[in-house]
């Protein structure tokens, strides 16, 4: 299996995640080959690509150039047929890559599979998307329209309970999956062009699924492969320009696939540039208090 598997982790100042997330490599999936590409970290979590783990290829960017294309880069580096993505806050558990590989040799018409992402209080997370439309802005994973009313079909159309994930058997079809954490089939992955590089940060993974689902692909979750995610771990220490790029990038996304005509596209690019004011000010409040 560690033939045929690259495991491709884009950091950026993670801190001491990305040394625990390659000893969990390590352990559960042991002599898989391991592509750090590094995004010009400043604190020296980079140096952990460099210790005692065998088969960790180090990549070094001379500058911050996004998630995407630092991902592309990290595959064009790498020659085996299956690709994990990977995020350098996350741990893997025991049996997660047979779990996936199992489910894409199920199922031919398969580009892309996730596994159940877990908080580190042993909470679900929601990784399981349906595809983002104009009412996502309202009813998104933490909305205040969603908080307010969670069991809304709307909610619970973008992101489903942790009951409903819980109660699946076996794997399901999804419209999109977080990217923290997916193994890709690497001619699907190329035969799209791979990430669109217009994403610097965040829904890069939504439009992937998108675009390789026009080609004919699908999308699976199955959560009898597991994995520890820390939200946030790089973006935590550049909460601005993280917020930044989730609203550009959202605005891409929307361009791209949801809205229709320069007037959709407009009104797009208004709200989500008024809703990012929003949340940086509330950002700033907080860490001022």
């Amino acid at each position: 299996m560690s033939g045929s598997l690259t495991i491709v982790i884009v950091n950026f100042n993670s801190g001491s995640h990305l040394g625990a997330c390659l000893r969990s490599i390590a352990d559960h999936a042991p002599g898989t080959g391991v592509i750090v590409v590094d995004n010009a970290s400043t604190d020296g979590s980079d140096r952990a690509a460099e210790g005692d783990h065998a088969g960790v290829t180090l990549i070094r960017n001379q500058r911050n150039v996004g998630f995407a294309t630092a991902v592309n880069r990290g595959v064009r580096a790498s020659q085996t047929p299956l690709i994990m993505l990977l995020n350098p806050d996350c741990v893997l558990q025991g049996g997660l890559v047979d779990a996936l590989v199992a489910d894409l040799d199920a199922h031919p018409d398969c580009a892309i599979v996730a596994p159940a992402i877990y908080n580190e209080d042993g909470s679900l997370q929601g990784n399981v998307r349906g595809d983002p439309t104009i009412w996502t802005g309202l009813f998104g994973r933490s909305t205040l329209m969603t908080r307010l009313f969670p069991r809304s079909q709307l909610a619970r159309r973008n992101v489903p309970t942790s009951g409903q994930l819980t109660a699946i058997d076996g794997g399901i079809r999804a419209d999109w999956v977080s990217g923290a954490c997916v193994l890709v089939r690497r001619q699907a992955f190329d035969e799209v062009g791979g990430l669109d590089e217009r994403y610097f940060l965040y829904w890069e993974d939504a439009d992937l699924c998108r675009r390789l689902r026009h080609k004919g692909y699908t999308t699976r979750y199955v959560p009898a492969g597991r994995v520890v995610h820390r939200v946030g771990g790089s973006s935590a220490t550049v909460r601005g320009l993280a917020i930044r790029a989730f609203h550009q990038s959202a605005y891409t996304y929307y361009a791209t696939h949801v809205a229709r005509g320069p007037f959709g596209r407009a009104a797009a690019r208004v709200l989500l540039a008024c809703r990012c004011q929003a949340k940086l000010w509330a950002d700033r409040l907080a860490r001022s208090s």
